[in-house]
């Protein structure tokens, strides 16, 4: 979940990022088994009964559910389709078809501590266009993962994903950024997926970040739907979004929400 965070930069210590690996490695799972449930006639509120059963199950609690106000969200997953870009609302009335693209996005808690990761799919057969889409959306979440090194900048990973979308032309969401995380979902520092190689927070070892692009097959400007949730492309385009939360180690990035 992309949204605006508030607080100071934490440095989290190993013992603490194993607590955040625990709750990585349960999302990690659940995406597995979401990706083997996506076919048409499957409705976004089956998924989200899916996953909220299988994080509480494991211990965890849903990151999103009641999150927020005006109003909390209702769901354990967002689940947002075609020119839908992040916190779509799942739904039993909605069901998915050939065609569609699809992005499920994810957190959980578990003893307190936070991980969050999203991930597009497409459902049936979709032109390239759409295929290249996803593929070039992983890739910048892949590129700005791998900026994230001790004594670079948080203006490195920008750069770093903007560079991607760019290459293609693709339009990149602003207003809705990648966020530090622990023992809140939303801490210090904000994450762009654009910017200025050099510029910003200098990276240490020990934070932890989502890193979290979406890209548009359109222009870069959105808008919040009047469920006061769901963010959609302003021009109808389509749009996919990547996270995963990673911990920055002296050696470099580690993944918290893959499998090994």
């Amino acid at each position: 979940m992309s949204m605006r965070s508030a607080g100071a930069v934490t440095l989290k210590r190993a013992s603490e990022i194993d607590q955040m690996r625990g709750s990585g490695q349960i999302l990690a799972g659940i995406l597995e088994v979401l990706r083997a449930e996506l076919r048409p006639g499957v409705t976004t509120g089956d998924l989200d009964a899916i996953a909220e059963r299988m994080i509480r199950d494991a211990g965890a609690i849903p990151s999103f559910k009641g999150y927020g106000s005006n109003p909390p969200f209702p769901g354990s997953i967002c689940a947002s389709i075609n020119d839908e870009v992040v916190h779509g609302i799942p739904s039993p009335r909605r069901r998915l078809v050939d065609g569609d693209i699809v992005s499920i996005d994810i957190g959980c808690i578990l003893d307190g501590w936070h991980a969050d990761c999203a991930r597009t799919w497409t459902i049936g057969p979709v032109p390239p266009e759409v295929r290249q889409l996803v593929h070039a959306t992983r890739r910048g979440m892949e590129a700005g993962i791998a900026s994230a090194l001790p004594g670079n900048h948080l203006g490195d990973i920008g750069h770093a994903i903007e560079t991607v979308a760019h290459e293609r032309g693709y339009g990149i969401v602003r207003p809705f950024v990648g966020h530090g995380i622990g023992q809140s979902m939303h801490e210090d520092p904000q994450v762009p997926n654009y910017g200025r190689s050099g510029t910003g927070l200098r990276i240490e070892a020990g934070m932890c970040f989502a890193i979290e692009p979406m890209f548009n097959l359109g222009g870069d400007d959105v808008f919040v739907a009047d469920d006061n949730w769901t963010v959609r492309t302003s021009d109808g385009s389509l749009s996919a979004h990547f996270e995963n939360t990673i911990a920055v180690t002296a050696g470099g990035p580690e993944i918290l929400t893959e499998r090994p």
